[in-house]
């Protein structure tokens, strides 16, 4: 394993999320789920961003499908560890990532490390080449989900079947390297650990002090330091281990050649004795007293000790080189940057200071499913990593061209970085009294957002806050977008890094007899506003709609589909896609469906309510077919696409196709009302001024459209109050 480049910097290891585990008789795939086991290229946007190494799977479970020692079919691997070897970057074959094995094994099997060695073998033989692997990626961990706290097979909830889960993946480690090593004397072990510290209050000090030690207990035992002496031996033997087998690895010790911590902003705990602050499905305890197990972030004042802090412990425990083997935060986009770079600051601190850190690994490159539930169930909820493996092919996010600045050894850039993390924000706290002073990172650019006085811009104001992205809104009285020299004027005075547009004419029947003042307000200001930050090379973000179609084709529309505006607004809108991406190809137009949201109480999902809850009847076009945008959906996913520095016209709507009077129908039933209560009619018999396309449904060439319907309606009926107003 190479040191760090000749700059003093770490290098810059990526790699895939490939766990593979076992919910009773049910395999969860990362890598099927991703869609990255059916594209070969992305191998080539790794290596593009200039990586020098990929933690890759060559899974036991994907190979021996039948079991241990059954026939392997290699095609999939000789491809990609192939082409890695092509493109210059090498693989960490990773053998087992969080799995219990093929059928027929199992974390406590005795035979569970023998069958892994054998197959390391047959890894070891077929690619001699291989000079790293992980053979059991945190087994600490691993055991923990699987042995005590039964979310993973075999489902254990008690000391003996943890204990026995992590010492056969241990013994698994050991005798997998042997096996390889006899192949390819020259392998290196990097052994991978979720790495964190526990914190407590001095009547818990005794169980922080006991889980203080277990986190180190997957190298210890490698590196044969467990025996009588160690605090972990003790344990084992009251677990019920047998001396012989704790014993066994001092007497066969196998020390990592790369320490691979991964650390995430959960990792470090707090154990709170004070019940009553915390709901009753963080309580746990140990026989002995009872405590809330919460993140450590978010209740201690002066923070955890961070990634940088637990690699100089790592360092000082083994003086051996270490790599920070996993670091990934599921949350949004301009987050995601900040932790990588958080991440990748300490660690070049940490070897400043001393510490042989050789890596840091953007984790995961192509995202992952459903770790909200630590994988054990099927709720259909992604998180974007490098890449975002709903688009086809996978989007570049900022995390890409983060990695690929620390890779090229640039100072990264991104106005994101402008702002601390939530970690280290006030609102990171569960209890305001806790709360410290925010950390500053460096004078901070802002977005600029127009319309100030409008549901949109609103909406865009409180992501902003929420996700710390300072922003400045501007009312539309202070601002009219459509005077050249008033946009000038704004621009040099708030000097922002991006403009969200969310002024506009919105009142489509309206247009119809005022089409001067409708084409000034959505033709000419956001023409007005993609010259002005073309010329400062300002990113810009306008709105657009589905009617500007004609609704002929009668599917859902994509992003490429002609336009054939009906109305005079349709018009405008068209006219303002085609001349701000002519003035500025790098703007980022919107297209949305019929938007509702919890902030304005008159939209047609929330009148709809209001009135069947007041007892009355409602009416709605039955003739009419829209793809609705939940508001803060619609808002969260620009922002994840201007963060993310995208450009040309996007779909964002939720995919669900359906007419006017049955959305007012799905949101009643969902409100616990009666459809019945909806009147299907006409659009004709409705009153409408301006002509409207009976199929404005927008689909998507670019990737997934926003959340299901249902997902949008159950959260927009938690925030609003669909009463009856007096």
């Amino acid at each position: 394993m190479s040191t760090a480049d000749p700059a003093g910097r770490p290098e810059v290891w990526a790699g895939p999320e490939c766990t593979v585990n076992r919910v009773g008789g049910r395999y969860f795939d990362q890598l099927a789920r991703t869609g990255h086991d059916r594209r070969p290229d992305d191998l080539d946007r790794l290596a593009a961003l200039g990586v020098r190494a990929v933690r890759y799977p060559v899974l036991w479970e994907r190979h021996e499908c039948g079991g241990p020692g059954d026939a392997v079919d290699w095609a999939w691997a000789d491809a990609r560890l192939g082409r890695l070897r092509v493109l210059g970057v090498r693989p960490i074959a990773g053998l087992v990532h969080h799995g219990s094995g093929p059928p027929g094994t199992s974390l406590v099997d005795l035979g569970f490390p023998e069958g892994l060695a054998a197959f390391a073998a047959r890894v070891a033989e077929r690619f001699p080449w291989v000079d790293a692997y992980t053979p059991v990626n945190e087994p600490l961990t691993t055991a923990r989900f699987a042995g005590l706290y039964g979310h993973w097979h075999p489902h254990g909830h008690d000391d003996a079947t943890f204990a026995r889960c992590l010492l056969t993946e241990c013994k698994a480690v050991v005798l997998t390297m042997r096996a390889v090593r006899r192949v390819n004397p020259a392998a290196q072990l990097v052994q991978t650990d979720d790495l964190g510290q526990t914190h407590a209050p001095p009547a818990l000090a005794y169980q922080a002090d006991f889980e203080n030690e277990r986190r180190w207990v997957t190298w210890d035992l490698l590196c044969g330091r467990v025996g009588p002496s160690h605090p972990m031996w003790g344990y084992f033997r009251w677990a019920g281990v047998p001396e012989a087998d704790v014993a066994w690895f001092a007497d066969n010790p196998c020390p990592p050649d790369v320490v691979g911590v991964n650390y995430y902003v959960t990792s470090e705990r707090y154990l709170d004795d004070r019940l009553d602050r915390h709901p009753a499905e963080r309580h746990c305890g140990n026989g002995r007293d009872r405590y809330a197990d919460v993140e450590a972030v978010r209740v201690l004042p002066g923070g955890p000790v961070g990634v940088g802090g637990i690699l100089n412990q790592a360092w000082d425990r083994y003086r051996l080189p270490l790599a920070v083997t996993e670091a990934h935060l599921g949350c949004t986009r301009e987050e995601q940057v900040r932790w990588l770079n958080d991440v990748w600051t300490a660690a070049c601190d940490a070897r400043a200071a001393g510490a042989d850190v050789r890596a840091v690994t953007a984790w995961s490159a192509f995202g992952a499913w459903d770790w909200d539930s630590l994988v054990t169930r099927d709720t259909g909820r992604y998180e974007p990593g490098v890449f975002d493996a709903r688009w086809n092919p996978p989007k570049p996010t900022a995390v890409a061209a983060l990695v690929r600045d620390l890779a090229a050894g640039r100072p990264p850039e991104h106005p994101a970085l402008d702002a601390p993390g939530w970690w280290h924000r006030p609102e990171r706290f569960l209890f305001p009294g806790d709360a410290a002073p925010a950390v500053t990172a460096r004078p901070a650019r802002t977005l600029l957002i127009t319309g100030g006085s409008g549901t949109l811009a609103g909406g865009f104001a409180r992501h902003c806050r929420l996700r710390g992205l300072p922003a400045v809104v501007v009312p539309r009285r202070d601002l009219d977008i459509a005077d050249p020299h008033a946009v000038a004027a704004a621009l040099e005075r708030y000097k922002p890094w991006a403009v969200v547009n969310a002024a506009g004419f919105a009142r489509v029947d309206a247009a119809e007899g005022d089409p001067e003042g409708c084409r000034r307000a959505n033709a000419a200001g956001p023409v007005a506003l993609a010259a002005a930050c073309a010329a400062r090379g300002m990113g810009l973000v306008t709105f657009s709609s589905d009617l500007v179609f004609d609704g002929r084709a009668g599917r859902p529309y994509r992003e490429g589909d002609a336009v054939a505006p009906l109305s005079v607004y349709g018009a405008a809108k068209a006219e303002a896609e085609r001349e701000v991406l002519a003035r500025h190809p790098g703007a980022l137009v919107v297209r949305a469906g019929a938007v509702f949201g919890p902030w304005d109480e008159r939209n047609f999902v929330s009148s709809a309510l209001r009135t069947l809850r007041g007892g009355g009847m409602f009416a709605a076009p039955e003739d009419l077919t829209v793809t609705p945008s939940y508001l803060p959906d619609l808002v969260g996913a620009t922002l994840d696409l201007l963060v993310d520095r995208e450009a040309g016209v996007w779909h964002l709507a939720n995919p669900d196709a359906l007419t006017w009077a049955d959305l007012a129908r799905e949101a009643a039933g969902r409100a616990g009302l009666d459809p019945r209560g909806v009147r299907g009619r006409p659009a004709a018999d409705l009153g409408f001024v301006a002509p409207r396309p009976a199929y404005s449904a927008l689909g998507s060439d670019r990737g997934p459209h926003l959340p299901p319907l249902a997902d949008g309606l159950d959260r927009y009926l938690r925030e609003f109050d669909p009463a009856p107003r007096a």
